[in-house]
């Protein structure tokens, strides 16, 4: 969670995931980034990291060699885990926690921010808790696996606004700089209204081992991503780029969504699904289908992609290969860039900037408040095979649990 690969090179621990390797393959963690140039700071942020996984190290050291922040504790609901990390990060090992209850403890330890990457179920905890301390945010995504979740949200988010602290929601492809020409012109009317709009959602297969007497195996090594309140399922915990490139591009979330999934794996242990196609309608009527899969069978499908087919030309969106404008008077066609590590590093300046400039609007959080949403609506309306209304979605307002008992507080 470095160096641009095509999607099937990349692994989940490495793209989504904040614990141990997982998911498109078994590869090992990418190369790092090349350090940006030096840069002198008056102003070094003490920060905290929560869930020092691959990704969660990954982008601890991208805030590091950022040059204004430094790593001030650990928590993982693993002590060793947050031990390890911190001593590998420069932090001192009695601000390292472990335990249910171990960010609590890193809250109060004296952090200015904290990086939330561990595991989407704890997410608005985390982050409602965060805030109401004082403290900044600085967020992986999905942001939640559930309404409640998302909507809690929603609330930090403008509680952290108030209370004139940044919330960021980390994600990449509305910072590349391909994107947002395709984006720019498709906005300026290059294709024409659009008709539909067609994206994927494509990785290999994750871990899905046998559960212990408790979930505390489920917390580790990414498996948490099997389980569809822990991870949202694939569509939410995977998806989630590409969902949000759709919304960042229309400017607003559907209004309902039709769908089916399935599991098909044989001997399946956690619950999420292996595929799932679903329509997503907006007001004006525009159509988008949404086809994911998490399956080890060399799928030839652009990943993480989207098409808007206008009526007069169409356009792409891509976290790895061609965005594009093809067709009419704007026409326009470039790779993305390096949009994984780029985005990250570039979301870490701007997060410093806000807490140092006084910046507290949290432009992300509502666009990742209705990305998530939009998910979840396509997730609900799949598993139950019928039309489901946005609107429903939000009345029903259902809680996914998760059975701690037996864990370490």
């Amino acid at each position: 969670m470095r160096e641009h690969r095509k999607p099937e090179a990349l692994s989940r621990r490495q793209f989504v995931g904040g614990m141990a390797a997982i998911a498109i393959g078994a590869e090992a963690l990418a190369a790092e980034p090349a350090p940006p140039p030096a840069k002198t700071f008056e102003r070094k942020i003490k920060l905290g990291l929560i869930g020092p996984g691959g990704r969660g190290r990954w982008i601890a050291n991208l805030f590091k060699q950022h040059g204004g922040y430094e790593i001030h504790g650990v928590a993982d609901y693993f002590e060793n885990v947050a031990k390890a990390a911190g001593k590998a990060l420069g932090a001192d090992e009695a601000k390292c926690f472990g335990g249910l209850s171990g960010y609590k403890r890193l809250l109060e330890s004296g952090v200015e921010a904290v990086v939330i990457i561990d595991v989407p179920y704890f997410y608005p905890e985390q982050a409602t808790a965060a805030v109401q301390a004082g403290v900044n945010v600085y967020m992986a995504k999905p942001v939640a696996t559930d309404v409640p979740g998302t909507l809690a949200i929603d609330a930090a988010g403008k509680l952290a606004t108030e209370k004139k602290l940044a919330f960021l929601v980390d994600y990449q492809l509305p910072l590349d700089p391909s994107n947002i020409e395709v984006a720019t012109r498709v906005r300026d009317g290059a294709i024409g209204p659009i008709a539909h709009i067609i994206s994927y959602g494509f990785t290999g297969m994750w871990g899905d081992p046998p559960k212990g007497k408790t979930i505390e195996s489920r917390l580790r090594g990414g498996t948490w991503l099997s389980d569809i309140a822990l991870g949202g399922d694939g569509v939410v915990a995977y998806d989630i780029h590409i969902i949000d490139g759709v919304q960042w591009l229309m400017g607003r979330r559907p209004v309902a969504a039709c769908g089916f999934s399935r599991t098909c794996r044989p001997k399946p242990n956690g619950d999420r699904t292996d595929c799932l196609g679903v329509v997503f309608e907006y007001e004006d009527k525009v159509l988008w289908t949404h086809i994911t899969q998490t399956l080890a069978n060399e799928s030839d499908a652009a990943s993480l992609t989207a098409s808007f087919y206008g009526m007069k030309a169409t356009a792409r969106l891509a976290y790895w290969g061609k965005c594009y404008v093809r067709g009419g008077d704007k026409h326009f066609v470039k790779d993305a860039g390096s949009v994984y590590d780029q985005g990250a590093i570039q979301n870490i300046a701007d997060f410093y900037d806000s807490i140092t400039k006084g910046l507290f609007g949290n432009p992300t959080v509502a666009r990742a408040v209705d990305g998530t949403l939009t998910a979840i609506l396509g997730r609900e309306a799949a598993a139950r095979r019928r039309y489901l209304t946005m609107d429903e979605l939000l009345k029903e307002n259902k809680k996914l649990e998760v059975d701690l008992i037996g864990l370490k507080a």
